[in-house]
């Protein structure tokens, strides 16, 4: 499963997310998304993890706190055909 995190803290690291996200099951990756031309965290990122646990780490962590924001848990809507997330979220966690 792959889940998406939206709202973090611009300190956020994917070590971070490891960690957060670890204690409900392995997780396979954990990314923060970064801005190319400046480096700054984009203040969102994804887990791969397995299903069973995915599903409880979004029931356990959307709407906590992760380095000082709250955060929101979801699971990562596919791409769409034009190479956006549909019913995704920006870039600030707000959805669109």
């Amino acid at each position: 499963m792959n889940i998406f995190i939206a709202r973090l803290s611009s300190r956020t690291t994917g070590e971070d997310l490891q960690n957060a996200f670890s204690r409900f099951g392995e997780v396979i990756s954990a990314k923060v998304i970064f801005d190319r031309e400046t480096g700054n965290s984009k203040r969102y990122g994804f887990v791969e993890m397995d299903d069973a646990a995915g599903r409880e780490a979004i029931e356990e962590l959307n709407d906590s706190e992760l380095d000082g924001s709250r955060i929101v848990v979801k699971e990562a809507r596919p791409r769409s055909n034009d190479g956006n997330r549909s019913r995704g979220y920006n870039d600030s966690g707000n959805r669109y």
